[in-house]
């Protein structure tokens, strides 16, 4: 079997405070009266003196956009928006996501309908609870998967609970030729893991992760491209999540289970990913579209307390 070759890792997962900041190049965001430095790693960029319950200007805001097409991820530090500001700064980047009503995502209620700001905690009303979590990206599964999150840390335990994303676009890009030709064109079904959560496969013990012709498709069920073309940069990026049951339209599964699990090896590499370790008052605004998230487990005696807010996108090409 062949197997991808090692990435030479130039930048390793690693957090904001272990690595100096860069600042970015005064051409790419114009005069904006905050700055934003990029990370010294796979992606990520700190937005420094920035309120989001200001106002901001036409350039502020497309200064931010454009930081997000670049890094894929925003760190804002130190914010205290009550939950109107928190969707008013967000409403800059886009409508609230709203899921089809039969595709459940995270905060569905029986109806399908979503609540605008997703409480992640292990208390309270909260959702998630304390386990680790593999890397996804919010709501690939739906015909048109949100476009990015914004995570608001209220709570935050002493140890344990950091995120992890993904860099799916240099993950895509450091692959060989061939197998860029391989899977260009390919189309992948990722299938509704909240579906998946009522309909077990009797006796198994966890969730498969491809499909094979013995397992009954869930519906309802949407096919996207495994190399999706990002809607604002125009880069080419893997569209393929850690764990989620998924299946290649048309391919023998052997080959593609195979190929699947080669792919999801090579797109883990720490040298495509950025740990955050949160404090209390960040935001975390991440691309969808180009990154893949994953959480480290908790003490669940610990509390842990976080606002999500996820925006509208449009069916991937």
């Amino acid at each position: 079997m062949h197997s991808f070759p090692t990435v030479v890792a130039q930048a390793m997962s690693t957090t904001v405070a272990e690595r100096p900041l860069q600042a970015s190049p005064p051409a790419a965001y114009p005069a904006c009266k905050f700055r934003i430095a990029a990370q010294n790693a796979a992606l990520g960029a700190v937005v420094d003196g920035f309120d989001i319950r200001s106002t901001p200007t036409g350039a502020q805001v497309h200064a931010l956009k454009n930081a997000l097409r670049d890094h894929h991820l925003l760190v804002f530090r130190g914010q205290q928006p009550d939950d109107d500001a928190f969707l008013q700064f967000s409403s800059y980047f886009g409508t609230v996501f709203a899921p089809p009503r039969d595709a459940p995502v995270l905060g569905s209620d029986p109806y399908g309908t979503a609540p605008d700001i997703v409480l992640v905690a292990n208390v309270e009303d909260g959702l998630l609870g304390n386990a680790e979590l593999t890397a996804h990206a919010d709501h690939h599964w739906t015909p048109q998967p949100s476009s990015g999150s914004l995570l608001y840390a209220l709570e935050i335990p002493a140890a344990g609970g950091d995120t992890t994303w993904h860099n799916l676009v240099s993950a895509y890009e450091a692959l060989d030729d061939a197998t860029r030709r391989q899977i260009d064109g390919l189309q992948l079904i990722t299938y509704n893991p909240f579906l998946r959560k009522r309909h077990p496969l009797p006796g198994a013990t966890s969730v498969p992760r491809y499909r094979t012709p013995d397992i009954e498709p869930l519906t309802p069920w949407v096919a996207h491209p495994l190399v999706r073309t990002h809607p604002q940069s125009g880069k080419r990026l893997l569209y393929l999540g850690e764990a989620t049951e998924v299946e290649i339209v048309g391919y023998d599964a052997a080959r593609g289970a195979a190929l699947i699990a080669r792919l999801r090896e090579h797109l883990l590499q720490p040298c495509f990913a950025y740990t955050h370790r949160w404090q209390v008052g960040d935001i975390v605004y991440w691309d969808n579209q180009a990154t893949l998230h994953s959480r480290t487990a908790f003490d669940p005696a610990l509390r842990r307390r976080l606002k999500r807010i996820s925006l509208s996108g449009s069916r991937p090409y």
